[in-house]
């Protein structure tokens, strides 16, 4: 009967030494994000240099923005790497929140426009209507 103890054995294909040390990724990730976070602050810099005006000037900044959060919380945070388990705990609370605030948002442009005929003076509210 064998008495060894093989509770600690590594998985079948991962070498025991890798698991003991920690999981290792190459640095040309990160040189390529930092390259790819470069250009990203670069075209954002860019927006302001040419003087984009109006909608398109506030959504390339939020684009740009988002990319750029999105891809260092998955590659220095080391997001692309967890269970998707641990990235829907993470990541679905702030998306499922952004979302709250834009029907809020839109519902605050009703409720603003709406208000005065409730709470406007009574020489300025609406006349009924006749019968």
């Amino acid at each position: 009967m064998d008495n060894t103890d093989h509770s600690h054995a590594a998985p079948a294909g991962e070498h025991p030494v890798a698991h003991a040390q920690g999981q290792q990724h190459p640095l040309g990730v990160y040189f390529k994000i930092w390259g790819l976070l470069f250009v990203l602050s670069a075209a954002s810099y860019m927006v302001d240099y040419f003087h984009v005006q109006g909608l398109l000037r506030w959504s390339l900044i939020i684009v740009f923005m988002l990319l750029k959060a999105g891809l260092i919380v998955a590659v220095f945070m080391h997001m692309m790497w967890e269970r998707l388990a641990l990235i829907y705990a993470i990541l679905v609370p702030p998306l499922l929140l952004m979302v709250l605030l834009g029907i809020g948002a839109l519902e605050a442009d009703y409720t603003w426009l709406t208000r005065g005929t409730f709470f406007a003076p009574e020489a300025q509210q609406p006349a009924p209507p006749a019968h």
